[in-house]
């Protein structure tokens, strides 16, 4: 075969070869957007039996999500005559407000299996638990309902690495329950404290809905062993309140908390003599400097009433609680203050009243925490704070039992 053969049969097979190489790709590209539709779709689920405690016999459900800025007519427009929609807003708000639905929460419509395909009920998942069901069939009714919910009992444990927070994120542990745990310990266990080896052990409760985890119910109890001491903490329900108590029926709760926001870090601490960050000279520093980003809520230490709330010089934005006759506390260098916080508020223990910033004299967010003894700077991390009440009298038999059912279940679990 000479050259100009060869040439002439290049010349046929090329474009041959590339039209079906575009071929291929159009068919590609077709597949890929069938697909894409297909997942566009609702879901059809039409095997199930049940689903928001509605018989599904006669039914297909499908399910969706609210897009952005989508409303309530937006998705049912296509499928319920607008003087329904209408009567929906303006007569059904006492038992959900439409306007409240949120982008990202699930929805379902329930139609009729047959030619028709009627919309017979329409329900808005409010929560992972509570949904509301516009049910179509005859006259309107709406009503509130909630999913069937499992709870199974869990254990964790772990050895302190860096921080709470990183070790649960190692763990693979549920972030809820280190900020559960941080609650429970709250008056007891200094978490900007902690050191490697340090340890917990926990017995909670989850719940789960049409199989899937949903988030933690309770803690039931809960050990954690720090500073060569283990602290314990059991949970008590009585008379519709709920409480931890150690092993002798102590209350967990103190008048005042370990710290004012959470899983921050320590940049500067109690000085008498502090080389300041700005002015560069040596002056006392009658607090804790806790780093935090910007926008980091700030917590009440105790319960009490505001004194001061404004801008004050070198500290910026600032807050001064006073606790009672003895203890008073200050929030320094915030960048803004909380609903309703003013002088002469009152706040309770744990209440947000401000957030973390660098207002006044600050080289970064942080804020500058204060508290005063008989109107005497003391080192914050070392506050003695008196107990509440321990277990009453009455259900101390209570108590007992739920230890006696608890202690030895934490003790036997392997770190």
């Amino acid at each position: 075969m000479n050259k100009f053969q060869l040439k002439l049969q290049l010349w046929v097979v090329l474009p041959a070869l590339a039209a079906v190489l575009i071929s291929l790709i159009i068919l590609g590209i077709s597949l890929y957007r069938l697909r894409l539709e297909e997942k566009a779709k609702p879901a059809l689920v039409p095997h199930r039996n049940v689903a928001y405690n509605i018989k599904l016999d006669s039914l297909e459900i499908s399910y969706s999500k609210v897009g952005n800025n989508q409303n309530l007519s937006d998705i049912l427009s296509p499928y319920i005559e607008a003087s329904m929609i209408d009567k929906i807003a303006k007569e059904t708000g006492d038992v959900f407000d439409v306007r409240k639905m949120h982008s990202g929460n699930t929805f379902a419509r329930l139609t009729a299996k047959d030619s028709t395909h009627r919309t017979l009920y329409f329900i808005y998942e409010i929560n992972s638990i509570d949904f509301v069901v516009y049910d179509f069939r005859d006259s309107l009714r709406v009503y509130l309902d909630k999913k069937n919910v499992r709870v199974a009992l869990k254990t964790a444990s772990g050895s302190i690495s860096g921080s709470l927070w990183n070790t649960f994120e190692k763990l693979d542990l549920d972030i809820n329950l280190a900020l559960d745990l941080s609650e429970i310990f709250a008056w007891t266990v200094d978490f900007y404290g902690l050191q490697n080896e340090d340890a917990f052990k926990v017995i909670f409760e989850e719940m789960y809905v049409d199989g899937r985890m949903i988030g933690i119910d309770r803690v039931l109890s809960a050990s954690f062993r720090t500073g060569g001491r283990e602290y314990y903490a059991f949970l008590l329900e009585d008379k519709g309140k709920k409480a931890y108590f150690d092993e002798n029926g102590q209350s967990l709760q103190r008048s005042f908390l370990k710290a004012p926001l959470r899983f921050s870090r320590i940049s500067s601490r109690f000085s008498r003599s502090r080389m300041h960050p700005i002015l560069r000279i040596a002056r006392p520093h009658f607090g804790v400097d806790y780093a935090a980003p910007h926008g980091t809520p700030v917590e009440a230490l105790g319960e009490g009433r505001v004194t001061e709330a404004g801008w004050k010089g070198g500290y910026g934005r600032f807050i001064a609680i006073r606790h009672n006759s003895v203890y008073s506390s200050s929030y320094a260098h915030l960048s803004g203050y909380a609903k309703n916080i003013r002088p002469g508020s009152h706040v309770n223990q744990g209440q947000v009243i401000g957030f973390v910033g660098s207002s006044g004299l600050a080289t970064g967010p942080h804020l500058d925490f204060r508290v005063y003894k008989n109107g005497s700077p003391v080192d914050p991390l070392h506050l003695e704070s008196p107990p509440c009440e321990p277990v009453p009298a009455s259900s101390m038999p209570q108590y007992k039992a739920l230890m006696a059912r608890w202690k030895p279940q934490l003790d036997k679990i392997k770190l």
